[in-house]
């Protein structure tokens, strides 16, 4: 199973801006239209991640990868 990606270069100043960020991704996850975020952003990742587990249809797996950046990605099954 190939998973859909959405990835982003964003990073942000503040928890805050990142959980309503997070906040709009989770929708977009919820209506199927992408499995996993990935993001140099760690507020982003932890939001949410966060606010997909509190959905009972979702397994959340996170990582964080350090290749020439770090990356935190976020997908669900």
């Amino acid at each position: 199973m190939t998973l859909r990606w959405k990835r982003e270069n964003i990073i942000f100043d503040s928890l805050y801006e990142a959980d309503v960020w997070a906040d709009s991704i989770g929708n977009e996850m919820y209506a199927r239209l992408y499995d996993g975020y990935d993001t140099p952003d760690y507020k982003i990742a932890y939001s949410l991640a966060f606010r997909l587990a509190q959905m009972n249809e979702f397994r959340v797996f996170a990582e964080m990868t350090i290749d020439n950046d770090r990356r935190y990605k976020v997908w669900v099954k």
